[in-house]
């Protein structure tokens, strides 16, 4: 049997978003056990893998117009209970854009001086 791959597409306001895993140890560099941390986080960081799109004019126009007003591959900020989950991969999230708290830059210490 092939593999099924799936696509998700948000409509309306929405995003896409893979959350990413903190490191699962302390800053003092002691072992967290699973969820540990998480109980004491009051937001999560993400990535936006996909967004809603206005159906294209035509198949030239390739995938339609960002209607979502979030860019795609944008590294965003959303609470912690925000969006709903998708059920074959927890690490995904479809997120209202009303519901991003901000977007984030990440960047070298490098880059600021």
């Amino acid at each position: 049997m092939p593999r099924q791959i799936r696509h998700i597409m948000p409509f309306g306001p929405r995003v896409l978003v893979r959350v990413f895993k903190e490191d699962e140890l302390a800053e003092s560099g002691l072992y967290l056990p699973a969820g540990a941390k998480e109980k004491t986080q009051e937001a999560l960081f993400g990535e936006v893998l996909e967004v809603a799109r206005a159906e294209p004019e035509s198949k030239e126009d390739g995938f339609g117009v960002n209607v979502a007003g979030v860019p795609n591959g944008a590294k965003v900020l959303f609470g912690k209970s925000a969006g709903t989950r998708v059920p074959w991969d927890d690490d995904l999230r479809i997120l209202e854009t009303r519901e991003i708290l901000a977007t984030v830059d990440v960047m070298s210490e490098d880059e600021l001086s």
